[in-house]
């Protein structure tokens, strides 16, 4: 049997006249780190402090020690970031240029000392630049002339950190007579059964050649054999009745082992395991009155996704653990999060992340590495391509989380609108990628799952890239330059990317900041603000709405409040009109789920792992089912949505209300929903009346509350705020308590910021809206002594202007 030593420790990282410890996997800046060499890059504006490191080549050495029971030793690095030399004993054994792909080198009897040279990444780029010729990119840093994270370069949420380094495992590995090279299984349904192709690759020794082997396949109790001639080999498994895998929401997801072993003989050589799922996928991109659609069809159920976009959880990614993914993942799937896309500026994702996707039912649309940038389609960079994208859809597919290969992240809009097309004048750009290269990579290695040419894409060049009656949409012209009220304005067929700012916890800020007086344009700030013009969009959102707060202490903190409020409420604007056009809308992928590092952006969940208000509203949003008011041409509409597997029969109440609490009217509706239906109906006018001075709407339905108000938040005359606060312990566990708030006026938008009462302190709810005489109770857990002071000094809710 093949046997794997894991190149784990021993590892030495050269610097100046000094061999330092180092880790594998890990980079440079985790090793200095380490030895105190460098500060934190998270913290301040040490991002300046430690950018030489990216432009310094570094060499990492171990000594590997021969190993002769097998008749072959193959040295395997998982990952290489990303321009590598590597020698043995000063011997070179091969150069690398992918941090995406694996390499594997014949060390057969050898042994010394190994050498890991990595050149700065920019180094390399740039002489690739020189070979190919200049090509726009959307930030000032050549990340499309080598196949590196792009975001190690800098994004608008990123900081610019270029690692070096092995990222990901190195092992050696022995074996004798044949190895299992490739496994490639098609997994399918057709009525009652199932059925798996595995398409098997096997390398062999010298002595191997020409020797019949056994290849065995098992999986769902089904098993089956066959002898392997050459280097191919097809075992079928038909497996009745098998139990289908659903995103979550939907169904469970029951998952099989596939297990598949290489023998000679009696002896086995050789195995490999992964966990699969029996589905159907299917993309739904017909014509209609509407436009071109852009609907996931799994097992034969449409869907309406409901989506987060993922960037790489650490810009550093080495030390982003299984646990990591595991704790951010399920945060996903409790937030009602069913589809996860992760970007093409980041990287293929480890797999620990597509396991906890296949087990929490969470849809994975994957990218591939293309982002914002004119891609050179000369060598060396399209062989490097070919090589990663066959590598990585096999090593994928046999997760049935994963639902959509998409070939780029608006590169195809770039060409289009940013002015690309005029100075490429016929050279190459990444166009035959994305509409040659890689379907055909998809149709001949996974043909069981779509794919579609990028993000944003109308189907073809007939319609614009970014057009919303065809394809998916990136709607980026409202936080940009309009208020989010005006996402209302038109109906996607899939928005594959929207979102609004907000700076991360407080907690979050004092520990990335620290000393810092904190303002809006503190120089830290400042600094953990990499969008163009981010502070300048964040403060006109808040002031179409609120007068805006300025200034340190109490002034910061209400802009630190109302910023994250602008967030949750513009994208709940978003997804609550879109929700309701289903199924002429088949989804909404907000930007985004999670943070790199601490920073302000568009994430729901910030770079210190803390919930900011508009996750909870995310989980709101998502929900099966779905209560809203919106203003639309034809009046003001009741929007109900319902992705449940049962009828809804919604009984309604609404009421106009003064500020005061006191209700001018109110009338009954009831309305039936069907199973994964959505239904807007307009408000009656004339039993109701329009919300006139100082009124606004009130629905209730089954738990669910929606308000609408006429105008904007400065305009209405609010109460002042009155409400009573009181903490009360939870029986039987003594970290968790109640804070219970009692409204004696109108409270809008009441939120409680847990990090304020301790830092590890975490909420159940975010933003609520209580009338005269309601309660609200919010539970928290990691407050070790909880009182009603500093309780009330964590609330906030929207003031009188």
């Amino acid at each position: 049997m093949k046997d794997v030593t894991l190149l784990s420790d021993g590892w030495g990282l050269r610097h100046e006249d000094a061999v330092l410890p180092a880790r594998v996997p890990g980079c440079v800046h985790t090793d200095l780190l380490a030895a105190g060499l460098i500060p934190d890059p998270f913290i301040g504006t040490n991002e300046h402090e430690v950018a030489w490191v990216g432009d310094r080549a570094w060499t990492y050495t171990a000594r590997i020690p021969a190993v002769t029971v097998h008749e072959r030793t193959d040295l395997v690095f998982d990952g290489l970031d990303t321009a590598a030399e590597i020698a043995l004993d000063g011997e070179p054994l091969g150069r690398t240029r992918n941090m995406h792909r694996t390499h594997r080198f014949d060390v057969t009897g050898r042994d010394g000392e190994l050498q890991v040279h990595f050149a700065p990444a920019r180094e390399e780029a740039d002489a690739v630049r020189k070979s190919v010729g200049d090509r726009p990119n959307v930030y000032p840093e050549p990340s499309q002339y080598i196949r590196k994270m792009a975001c190690s370069f800098g994004w608008d949420w990123g900081p610019t950190v270029v690692t070096a380094g092995m990222w990901r495992p190195v092992r050696l590995e022995h074996w004798s007579t044949a190895r299992i090279s490739q496994v490639r299984p098609l997994v399918t349904v057709a009525g009652t059964r199932g059925r798996v192709e595995v398409h098997l690759t096997v390398e062999r020794t010298a002595g191997g050649t020409g020797r019949p082997l056994t290849a065995r396949a098992s999986v769902a109790g089904v098993d089956t054999e066959v002898t392997v001639e050459d280097g191919h080999a097809l075992l079928c498994l038909d497996v009745p009745g098998p139990r289908l895998w659903w995103p979550r929401g939907h169904g469970e997801q029951p998952l099989y082992d596939l297990t598949v072993t290489l023998a000679d003989g009696d002896t086995a050589l050789d195995n490999w395991q992964r966990r699969i799922g029996f589905r159907t996928i299917e993309l739904d991109s017909t014509a209609d009155e509407h436009g071109t659609g852009f609907t996931l069809v799994v097992n034969g159920v449409r869907l309406f996704a409901r989506g987060v976009n993922w960037i790489p959880d650490d810009v550093l990614p080495s030390r982003i653990t299984p646990e990591r993914y595991r704790r951010r993942l399920t945060q996903a799937a409790n937030a009602n999060i069913d589809l996860v896309r992760i970007w093409g500026g980041g990287i293929y994702e480890d797999e620990a992340f597509y396991d906890v996707c296949d087990e929490l039912g969470l849809m994975v649309w994957q990218d591939f590495l293309f982002a914002c940038s004119a891609y050179p389609e000369e060598q060396p960079l399209r062989g490097e391509v070919e090589a990663e994208a066959r590598e990585n859809v096999v090593r994928l597919m046999p997760h049935p989380s994963l639902v959509l290969w998409n070939g780029n992240n608006e590169n195809l809009w770039g060409f289009r609108d940013w002015g690309w097309e005029p100075g490429l004048a016929g050279d190459s750009w990444g166009e035959g990628y994305y509409l040659g290269l890689l379907p055909r990579v998809v149709a001949e290695l996974d043909p069981t799952r779509p794919y579609t040419a990028g993000s944003p894409w109308s189907g073809s060049w007939d319609h614009h890239p970014n057009d919303p009656a065809h394809g998916t949409h990136h709607s980026w012209e409202v936080w940009n330059r309009r208020d989010f009220a005006e996402y209302r304005d038109n109906v996607p067929r899939f928005v594959a990317e929207f979102g609004w700012q907000a700076p991360p916890a407080l907690a979050t800020l004092r520990r990335a900041l620290p000393g810092e007086d904190l303002a809006p344009d503190s120089p830290g700030m400042l600094h953990h603000q990499k969008a163009e013009d981010g502070n300048g969009k964040l403060n006109r959102g808040v002031e179409r709405h609120f007068v805006l707060p300025e200034g340190t202490g109490a002034g910061f903190d209400r802009w630190h409040y109302l910023t994250q409020l602008v967030q949750a409420r513009a994208v709940a604007a978003g997804i609550e009109h879109w929700r309701s056009h289903w199924p002429r809308c088949a989804g909404t992928v907000v930007w985004q789920l999670n943070d790199c590092w601490p920073v302000s952006s568009w994430a729901a969940i910030d770079g210190d792992g803390r919930l900011k208000p508009l996750y909870h509203e995310l989980r709101r949003l998502y929900a099966d089912r779905l209560l809203t008011l919106q203003p639309a041409p034809e009046g003001i509409v009741l929007g109900l949505v319902n992705q449940s597997a049962a009828p809804w029969r919604a009984e309604v109440t609404v009421r106009r209300t003064a500020a005061d609490g006191t209700v001018t009217a109110q009338v009954p509706l009831t309305v039936e929903v069907a199973a994964r239906e959505a239904v807007r109906t307009p408000l009656p006018v004339a039993a109701l009346g329009l919300p006139g001075d100082g009124e606004f709407l009130v629905a209730d339905v089954d738990g669910l509350r929606a308000v609408y108000f006429p105008v904007p938040d400065r305009e209405f005359p609010y109460p002042r705020a009155e409400f009573d606060v009181r903490v009360e312990p939870v029986a039987g566990d003594p970290d968790t308590v109640d804070v219970v708030v009692t409204a004696h006026t109108l409270v809008r938008d009441l939120l409680l910021q847990p990090d304020r009462l301790a830092p590890d302190a975490v909420a159940d709810t975010g933003l609520v809206t209580l009338l005269p005489g309601e309660e609200a109770r919010i539970r928290v857990d990691g407050w070790s002594e909880p009182d009603a002071g500093p309780a009330r000094a964590a609330l906030f809710c929207v003031e009188p202007a």
